[in-house]
């Protein structure tokens, strides 16, 4: 979230790092939550505008770093295949998503505190 005092904005960029490796960041956190909806990385893909090899780099770079599987994956055929998340991506993407909240939750309280008293001067 945002927080606005006058014109004045507050803005803040968190992401996770494996080994100084970016893990997991806003961008990551859509495709994730894109694929758990779709039950695809092409629908995933569509959904958010990016291409489909766009997509599929990013996940693939996120399963290179993560210290776990990321996906399961089903092959296509007569039904089509299909990619969810796993047990373990889904509990990243929900403390991500708790500490991305809180921080920005600290954040707006703070800009507050130290902008609130601008509007006197």
């Amino acid at each position: 979230m945002q927080k606005k005092h006058n014109e004045i904005y507050v803005r803040s960029k968190i992401w996770l790092e494996v080994a100084g490796q970016p893990l997991l960041g806003g961008g990551r956190e859509r495709l994730l939550q894109a694929v758990e909806r779709t039950g695809s990385i092409r629908a995933a893909a569509i959904e958010l505008g990016i291409s489909y090899r766009r997509a599929w780099s990013q996940l693939r770079d996120l399963e290179n770093i993560a210290p776990f599987a990321v996906l399961e994956r089903t092959k296509g055929g007569k039904g089509g295949g299909g990619a969810r998340l796993t047990a373990e991506a889904k509990v990243l993407l929900k403390n991500y998503e708790s500490l991305i909240n809180g921080v920005r939750a600290e954040i707006d309280r703070r800009f507050v505190a130290h902008f609130a008293e601008s509007d006197e001067g």
